[in-house]
């Protein structure tokens, strides 16, 4: 078999892959773009181009700068706490304790329930009066909350249970890193006297860093992409408490039926997570890779 020969059977090879990334990526990514700059298309009358005018609707918008910034709170609130709590139960598992495979799986069965199962069960945790979250305050002497139905705490209740979710999903991808660490360097460590957080923070933590990176990236992905259990539990209220970024576009998508704005929408969300991709790629990879 010549060059050319070998040339065209890879390519060949790869035509199904690359059919699915240009029809099921790339295609709706431009097509979507394209759309944002064409006005919504209503009975009898078809769509036209407008420019920029749905990006201008969306600077004037207050309800997308607040989905906005609650989805900027939501990352910075689940992304740092589901990696220390992923980190912490990965160590804790990773050690020669009984009942240590009942605990992977308790961890880990977050992950495996299905968003809208997990939460409906949150609802019945967070009801108000009869709630088992309240109910154990009430049994130690505090006053109830009604936590989906205050704006002050609408948005740190549906956090919470995107933390309880993902931080098991993540700690499978810590403990498969832990166990691919040499045992060397604890026995060393031992020997030199160090101390177990010393080891840690200058041996495991370090070495984890590959598996960190990956960890923040899908992380801050997740935090941009959630919608099933906003929907669920509190449909952005109350007064837009719990709106965020991709909760707004799908109202704006399909129940307002607005679909030049939603475009625009789906552009910033789409231009939001192609920043976190560079910068993973370009600055924290780069960082993190030993060589």
């Amino acid at each position: 078999m010549n060059i050319t020969s070998r040339h065209i059977h890879a390519y060949l090879l790869l035509l199904p892959a690359f059919v699915f990334l240009v029809g099921f990526t790339h295609y709706p990514a431009v097509a979507t773009l394209l759309d944002s700059l064409l006005s919504t298309p209503r009975a009898g009358r078809a769509a036209v181009f407008v420019g920029l005018e749905n990006y201008q609707v969306m600077i004037e918008d207050p309800n997308f700068w607040r989905s906005l910034r609650n989805n900027l709170w939501f990352a910075l609130a689940t992304i740092p706490a589901s990696i220390v709590i992923s980190i912490s139960m990965a160590l804790w598992v990773n050690e020669k304790i009984r009942g240590r495979q009942f605990l992977r799986l308790s961890f880990f069965l977050p992950t495996v329930l299905p968003m809208i199962a997990v939460a409906n069960i949150w609802i019945f945790f967070y009801t108000p009066g009869y709630g088992l979250i309240n109910q154990i305050l009430q049994a130690i002497g505090l006053r109830g909350q009604n936590w989906l139905g205050d704006p002050q705490l609408a948005l740190g209740a549906v956090i919470i249970v995107a933390i309880w979710k993902e931080a098991g999903f993540f700690m499978i991808f810590y403990l498969a890193a832990l166990q691919t660490l040499s045992p060397t360097y604890k026995e060393a460590a031992q020997i030199e006297g160090a101390s177990s957080w010393y080891f840690f923070r200058r041996i495991q933590w370090p070495l984890l860093m590959p598996t960190t990176i990956f960890v923040l990236v899908n992380a801050a992905i997740n935090a941009f992409r959630m919608v099933d259990h906003i929907f669920v539990m509190t449909k952005g209220g109350p007064d837009n408490a719990s709106s965020l970024l991709l909760f707004y576009l799908y109202e704006v998508g399909f129940k307002f039926w607005d679909q030049g704005y939603a475009s625009a929408l789906t552009v910033v969300l789409l231009a939001i997570l192609a920043v976190v991709g560079l910068v993973q790629f370009f600055v924290l990879d780069r960082r993190t890779h030993y060589r």
